[in-house]
């Protein structure tokens, strides 16, 4: 049984300054800094380039990544592991392991788990948070823990919480399988009675509805959610009266307007004067989310592009939410990072709605062009000077006499 005080760092480890050099080392781009101070624009050859006003790190990953560089710092001769990625980004994983930061799962892990922990090892918490199970277990195991997760989320685990405690069942709009909404459906069960329920999109939604609108049968939604629902869930008693939240990296406009449907559901179920009884919603995705999605889509409908990169990891939910608000209007492309631009010719890039890359063939235009930028908000300002330098190359253009001028 533990009996001495668990150390957590909850506010950094007093190391900021100490580590700010290695940050900018790593991370900055003097191009992001030459878009910044000239309207978001460059001009390299016959390409007129336009970032998004507002893209990449997070204040939230920004200050994740700030912490697991101090506690690298702050101890020097420790095991220091990481419950899962930091962010959603290979680069900044891969960097995480050349700091001889380890993994406990997924696939930078290489074999190592959680039953590999000492006493004393220190472990950090990433920006998507970890389940309430697995803090209570590194509590009692006696690690030092580094606590990264970001405040966006800690305000859904309240929202999540309030649900619980007032007899609500949380609808969470999000991937059962991410680990942010895994953390925050695990706030529902820390009460006697808490529950969850995950959907994924609006056609799930409609599957809700129906079952409480009395349309569908039991055997077919536990068929449907089986693994998107809390143990012991009960859709009969269980939709009772349900609450709204979303993981912070969902689409906007679908957070909203699923909240709406199931709004419109319950308050045909039980009648206008009985809804605050049985419905409760609240906007939980975060405002630098927000922010991007809507500094993309003012590029798209203003500029005209010819085509717009999305740059960042495949498997962030917040980039591949703007890669789907820009395809609505020019032709988008999801790329990891500059290397994805094999040559003027060919592009390596993830579809909206798929797992694996898919080469484009003549997707830069011949001449003149129009092309727009963002990263999602787990993507790095240098990935994207990456990603302008290896155009100024297809144009035959020093960058460093374009950035000089």
């Amino acid at each position: 049984m533990q009996t001495e005080p668990i150390q957590i760092f909850r506010r950094g480890l007093g190391l900021k300054h100490q580590v700010a050099s290695l940050l900018d080392q790593d991370y900055a781009s003097q191009v992001v800094d030459f878009f910044k101070v000239n309207d978001y624009r460059l001009q390299i050859g016959q390409l007129t380039l336009f970032l998004a006003r507002e893209f990449g790190f997070c204040y939230g990953v920004d200050r994740a990544v700030d912490y697991a560089y101090q506690t690298r710092k702050k101890f020097p001769d420790r095991r220091i592991f990481l419950t899962g990625e930091i962010i959603h980004n290979p680069h900044v994983n891969r960097k995480m392991l050349d700091m001889g930061i380890h993994f406990l799962t997924g696939q930078y892990s290489d074999g190592i788990s959680y039953d590999d922990l000492e006493k004393d090892d220190v472990v950090i918490l990433p920006a998507f948070g970890v389940t309430q199970q697995e803090l209570e277990w590194l509590k009692a195991k006696g690690c030092v823990l580094v606590d990264t997760t970001c405040g966006s989320v800690l305000n859904v685990w309240k929202r999540v919480e309030q649900y619980a405690r007032d007899g609500f069942t949380a609808i969470i709009h999000g991937k059962y399988w991410h680990e942010e909404t895994r953390a925050t459906s695990s706030q529902a069960t820390k009460y006697p009675g808490g529950h969850y329920l995950v959907v994924l999109d609006m056609a799930e939604t409609e599957l809700v509805c129906d079952y409480i609108g009395g349309r569908w049968n039991k055997a077919d939604f536990f068929r449907k959610f089986e693994k998107a629902v809390s143990p012991g869930f009960d859709p009969d008693v269980h939709l009772q009266k349900v609450g709204l939240a979303n993981q912070t990296t969902m689409l906007s406009s679908e957070s909203l307007a699923i909240a709406e449907r199931i709004r419109v559901e319950m308050e045909r179920k039980y009648g206008q004067d009985y809804l605050d009884e049985h419905f409760r919603t609240f906007d939980t995705i975060c405002s630098a989310t927000q922010d991007r999605q809507d500094a993309v889509l003012e590029l798209v409908k203003n500029e005209h592009l010819d085509l717009m990169l999305i740059i960042g990891g495949y498997n962030s939910s917040n980039t591949n939410h703007l890669a789907e608000i820009a395809q609505n209007y020019t032709r988008a492309y999801h790329i990891d990072d500059a290397a994805c631009l094999v040559s003027p010719d060919e592009l390596r890039y993830k579809p909206i709605h798929k797992d694996c890359e898919k080469i484009a063939h003549h997707w830069l235009p011949a001449g003149a062009a129009r092309i727009g930028l963002t990263a999602g908000a787990s993507t790095p300002n240098n990935k994207i000077g990456e990603v302008v330098a290896r155009l100024a190359e297809f144009q035959g253009v020093s960058l460093k006499d374009v950035l000089e001028q």
